[in-house]
């Protein structure tokens, strides 16, 4: 068209193109779509293909990853409306640009579909490794058995993943454990309790992680200890010592002294002082791992040496097992030489985190294990907990299962999800069995040492 042509032509191409600005802004918004669409698209993508540990972009892929993972049926939600919105605006007069977006859309509808599969999967692998560790009628010898709840989804929980609380529990905070009236924020706890009256119900002591600099008692473990809380358990969440001010095994020997305040103090909370188990994620998990097998050693228990430190079971999540690089990979060793020894010992001397790592630690009188690690996890090494796994089930006479989760990011549980459900409760149902295998043991050993 010759725009030359008269005042007619001209008029009739600027009613159809619009004023300047508005087309300017047209496409301004197209390719803020696109930018939008592609950014949805990679963090999908890198949920799936994480950087694996030791990976220079591991701990970006990580905090990339965690949410997408975990949030994968928002995220698609949010997707779909996103999708459904452009096509209702622009009523099948879509532009190169709109385009674009819904097909990298798509792209992330279809990975997030996808995510919420090896969510769901998490059901099957949890429950296999339980009927493997205790036996395929475990869930038989449970009293009372599971309902269909604690097998399905909470679909209405997962979609509600920063609601911790629970009106069935009692939550009391900030309790000195050690320092008396002089104690500070790290030598305080929580205690987690049923509203309902109660004595002698079984203890859980939830270790926070941070790699050992950062973290508190009330950013993690809450799902876990909310569920417990509300079935019959009393929870103890500690805080302790953080590098760089503390040097290991100040973290530990912290951690004990809130195991002692547990035997001196739990009952008062309605908790059986002498019936604990452990648990942690990440240092927490290392930590757990440790209190599980130091039991009673004095070298972590100076002034209270004569206290029962040892723990019933211990069920460590994505834990560090090798502080030492004892598995001799680079990623280790770089993790060792440029954080572990100026940081957490303030050493070079290896033996001090050979002897702080749980892998050599292993013994035959060890608890019960339940270990929980992610198959994608780009913060630890996979392999330090199937290692853990394998010297344990050599050396170990007690049960040890273990589930590793496919599609799982480090700090998975932080948040109700579809995973971090399944899991939460496969550990109660672990924790009840080894709980009652304990008391049928007591009661025929009782009954044996009764007189004729």
């Amino acid at each position: 068209m010759n725009v030359m042509r008269g005042g007619g032509d001209t008029a009739d191409i600027t009613s159809r193109l619009g004023p300047p600005d508005q087309t300017w802004q047209t496409d301004h918004v197209g390719k803020r779509l696109v930018r939008l669409s592609a950014l949805g698209a990679g963090l999908t993508l890198n949920a799936l293909r994480p950087f694996p540990s030791g990976n220079p972009l591991a701990i970006p892929s990580f905090f990339a990853g965690w949410l997408t993972t975990e949030l994968a049926p928002q995220n698609l939600m949010v997707t779909a409306a996103g999708s459904k919105a452009l096509l209702l605006a622009k009523r099948r007069r879509l532009s190169r640009d709109d385009k674009i977006a819904l097909g990298l859309n798509a792209v992330s509808a279809a990975g997030l579909i996808t995510l919420i599969a090896q969510g769901l999967k998490v059901r099957k692998v949890v429950e296999d490794a339980l009927a493997e560790a205790l036996g395929s009628d475990y869930l038989a010898r449970l009293d009372p058995a599971p309902d269909k709840a604690d097998l399905t989804t909470p679909w209405r929980q997962v979609l509600t993943p920063w609601r911790t609380r629970h009106p069935d529990v009692k939550r009391t905070r900030g309790i000195a454990y050690a320092g008396g009236e002089a104690a500070g924020k790290r030598q305080r706890l929580d205690v987690y309790q049923p509203r309902e009256a109660g004595s002698g119900r079984p203890v859980l002591l939830q270790i926070h992680g941070g790699g050992w600099v950062i973290g508190n008692k009330e950013e993690q473990g809450l799902p876990l200890m909310t569920h417990l809380s509300a079935r019959g358990w009393v929870c103890v969440a500690p805080n302790y010592p953080l590098s760089p001010k503390a040097t290991w095994p100040e973290h530990l020997v912290a951690i004990k002294q809130s195991l002692a305040w547990i035997r001196r103090n739990i009952a008062d909370y309605g908790g059986d002082p002498s019936y604990v188990v452990v648990t942690g994620g990440s240092a927490g998990g290392h930590l757990a791992a440790m209190v599980a097998l130091t039991a009673n050693d004095p070298q972590y228990q100076p002034g209270f040496e004569d206290v029962d430190t040892s723990v019933r079971a211990c069920v460590p999540f994505y834990g560090v097992y090798d502080l030492a690089n004892l598995l001799d990979t680079k990623a280790g060793e770089r993790e060792y030489r440029h954080f572990l020894a100026p940081t957490l010992f303030k050493t070079s001397d290896r033996d001090l985190a050979r002897a702080a790592s749980p892998l050599t630690l292993v013994r035959e009188d060890a608890p019960p294990f339940f270990v929980i690690h992610g198959r994608s996890d780009s913060l630890v090494n996979v392999a330090e907990a199937r290692e853990l796994v394998r010297r344990l089930r050599e050396s170990s006479h007690s049960v040890v299962a273990y589930a590793e989760l496919p599609g799982a990011q480090h700090a998975f549980d932080v948040f109700a999800s579809i995973r971090s459900a399944h899991v939460i409760r496969a550990v109660e149902r672990f924790l009840r069995a080894v709980h009652r295998s304990e008391a049928a043991d007591r009661a025929g050993h009782n009954a044996r040492a009764a007189p004729k």
